[in-house]
């Protein structure tokens, strides 16, 4: 059986606390970042964070035609993902719009960047 107990020799004090002090630096950076990947870490929430970075923006009907859900379920997790501030919401007229807040758009343009539509298969000629 593999022991898990540390072997080194001596604790460099000075790298911990340095570490300790970056750390703590980033820590507000560190919740939010957590916070959002919280909420992303769901299937429909994250398919709609992708739609909302390309489409820049969209309305609960369109979302849910995307998805094929009810207007109802899409509109609980744009509740959720409006509660945690990762989206805004703006009316025209009767329509409500979603799009990706500015404050976390550093954090999820890398993530959702990373993500692309496969190739449509082309025909064997």
């Amino acid at each position: 059986m593999k022991s898990t107990a540390c072997i080194r020799v001596f604790a460099d004090t000075d790298h911990i606390q340095q570490c300790q002090t970056r750390l703590a630096h980033v820590e507000p950076a560190i919740q939010s970042l957590s916070s959002v990947l919280a909420l992303a870490g769901n299937e429909v929430r994250l398919q709609i964070l992708f739609l909302l970075a390309e489409e820049k923006q969209l309305c609960v009907c369109d979302i849910a035609d995307v998805l094929k859900m009810t207007v109802s379920a899409v509109s609980q997790h744009l509740r959720k993902l409006k509660d945690g501030g990762v989206l805004h919401a703006h009316k025209v007229g009767q329509t409500v719009f979603y799009a990706l807040s500015e404050l976390y758009l550093p954090v999820l343009r890398p993530l959702l960047t990373g993500l692309s539509v496969a190739p449509t298969p082309q025909p064997v000629q």
